[in-house]
């Protein structure tokens, strides 16, 4: 097998001249004859100026690259779209897809005997790991680290946990516009990632408890010299991978290391959108992730992590408590800890070196937990046929077992122009709906599960009300709020037969989601429903690809054509019977 520059070599009918051609065209930026024989480990370079979470790429792919030179070894960058979450317009789960895409053509297209892909905010690690997982070349994953906490009148905050408790208290009326404003300069101090369990902390735990990150890696804030050490070490690594040929996602990306992966996610408080993209993730290998069993893993594994917004603390404190190498250590025998690691051992090796930290109580021990089950649960129901996700350990107590009438927005425009009317028809008691959030129905199933309390329950001192929708929430984000209803509204899920009055009980100790209306009426409401054709939207391009082969938040929102080999059981998009069963 061809190693190096003489790796897939351009098509042009002479492989000598391809080679002549492509070492004639590199020397041009000033490479010797020596550096283009070494093994060559590719670097992806995420970094722009519509990305603060990766502000510290640049310094990041430096380090990479020394660690590979001095491992003897050739550095190549190259870019790859970056995706912010603030910034992506419609969403940044919009564009995962693309991103997975271009990544994984560009590994494809280009040679390199490894890859480093260095990554962090929400949806860029998922996409990279999707595309590592269908190339299948050794490739480390350097995540860019979690921001610094701020501070404001004695007070530690965090983005962005703290920006919607924030806002909410503003939206209220606690804040005014002045102090409202001054909080907007500290709640992001430094580049990086969100400093809570949100959805990039979430992803970059999952990454190390897989085995494709360096210990330590998930939790070091990026402005930290140790980030850019863990950098250095990690391009040292993947050129021995380079040299030795693997181990290669297929032999990390195991069913134990997804029910590692799984068990983390629970025992983390971790975000929602966790759960879509480790089932993207497997989805692209021979393993699955089936929801009973995410959800068995729940009830057995618990939260052990005090982070914000399921606890107290933020990622700094995880990484000075000992990081995942220290959670690995307490969860213990719920794990496979001779599960394999880029690092060249196994998590049982990882787990023994973690460092005990006097007095830390970031990370509980199983005898101690913050709380006794999982962070999620996978709720059921005539609502739901195919599962939806809440967030229980961010709930509240009181709202879990909760009986209310619905009170339905179309879309997040007749949300946005509903929910501040003085003249709304709602009460605390009532149970907010919003439909045509989904993969599709959005589209890209935008992070507007957080439904605002409506300003006027707000400033009566509501703090939360049950809210369910076809949407993902930010894994900062807090409230009784049942997401990834599956199948969405817009492909004719249940959630779009929901009327305005009818009654909504959560049952989540059952693991229920139901619309209390007989199955008769819901069969009238079901053959009312207007024909589907493809919106004006989804003409041309990206849009047009996306609106006619993503997969529902079940299945992981990949592509349908993207999904790895070995699957026995073709992926299904049946629209539910009023009865919850599939047609």
């Amino acid at each position: 097998m061809s190693k190096g520059l003489r790796k897939g070599l351009t098509s042009y009918g002479d492989a000598g001249f391809s080679l002549f051609l492509r070492k004639a065209f590199i020397k041009a930026m000033g490479y010797s004859d020596d550096a283009l024989e070494r093994p060559i480990v590719g670097i992806t370079d995420t970094y722009s100026d519509y990305n603060p979470c990766h502000g510290n790429v640049p310094q990041l792919v430096e380090a990479v690259k020394r660690g590979v030179m001095l491992a003897g070894a050739m550095p190549m960058v190259f870019p790859t779209i970056s995706i912010h979450e603030s910034f992506a317009h419609p969403t940044s789960m919009y564009l995962r897809n693309l991103m997975a895409m271009d990544t994984e053509e560009m590994i494809r297209a280009q040679p390199m005997d490894a890859v480093v892909v260095i990554g962090g905010c929400d949806k860029t690690l998922p996409a990279q790991i999707m595309a590592a997982a269908s190339v299948d070349l050794p490739t480390i994953v350097v995540p860019v680290g979690p921001m610094v906490v701020g501070h404001h009148k004695g007070e530690v905050l965090g983005a962005c946990t703290d920006c919607r408790r924030l806002w909410a208290a503003h939206r209220a009326g606690e804040i005014d516009e002045q102090e409202i404003e001054t909080v907007n300069g500290r709640l992001a101090p430094s580049v990086g990632t969100c400093m809570v369990m949100g959805t990039a902390s979430t992803m970059a735990c999952i990454t190390e408890a897989l085995g494709l990150s360096l210990p330590m890696s998930a939790t070091v804030p990026a402005p930290h010299a140790e980030r850019i050490r863990i950098a250095e070490a990690s391009g040292k690594r993947a050129a021995e991978m380079a040299v030795s040929g693997g181990p290669r996602p297929s032999e990390i990306l195991t069913a134990s290391a997804f029910r590692n992966a799984q068990i983390v996610l629970q025992a983390i408080g971790g975000s929602t959108n966790g759960l879509i993209h480790l089932t993207a993730i497997a989805n692209r290998t021979k393993e699955r992730i089936d929801l009973e069993e995410f959800d068995r893993i729940g009830r057995e594994v618990p939260v052990l992590i005090d982070l914000k917004p399921s606890g107290r603390h933020y990622m700094e404190h995880f990484h000075h408590a000992g990081g995942v190498p220290k959670l690995l250590r307490e969860l213990g025998d719920i794990l496979d800890l001779d599960a394999r690691t880029v690092a060249g051992g196994t998590l049982r090796d990882v787990a023994a070196a973690a460092e005990e930290v006097p007095g830390q109580d970031a990370i509980r021990p199983r005898a101690d937990p913050i709380k006794p089950i999982g962070a999620m649960a996978v709720l059921r129901g005539n609502l739901a046929p195919r599962g939806a996700v809440i967030k229980h350990s961010a709930a509240s107590p009181k709202l879990l077992q909760h009986t209310g009438r619905a009170v339905v927005f179309e879309n997040v425009e007749d949300m946005a122009a509903r929910i501040d009317d003085p003249d709304l028809d709602v009460t605390a008691e009532d149970v907010l709906v919003l439909r045509n959030t989904g993969p599709v129905g959005a589209p890209g199933m935008p992070e507007a599960g957080y439904l605002p309390i409506p300003r006027k329950l707000a400033r009566a001192g509501v703090k939360d009300m049950v809210r369910i929708s076809d949407a993902r929430m930010s894994g900062t984000a807090f409230g009784t709020i049942v997401l990834h209803i599956a199948p969405e509204s817009a492909v004719g899920g249940p959630l779009a037969l929901v009327r305005t009055g009818d009654r909504i009980r959560l049952d989540v100790e059952g693991r229920r989601i139901d619309l209390l209306v007989p199955d008769g009426e819901l069969a009238a409401r079901r053959a009312a429903l207007p024909p589907r054709s493809r919106p004006d939207w989804a003409r041309r391009g990206y849009a047009r690809l996306l609106h006619d082969t993503v997969l529902q938040a079940d299945q992981g929102c990949d592509f349908d054509f993207m999904t790895g080999a070995g699957d026995d059981q073709a992926f299904v998009e049946e629209v539910p019977a009023v009865d919850g069963t599939d047609k």
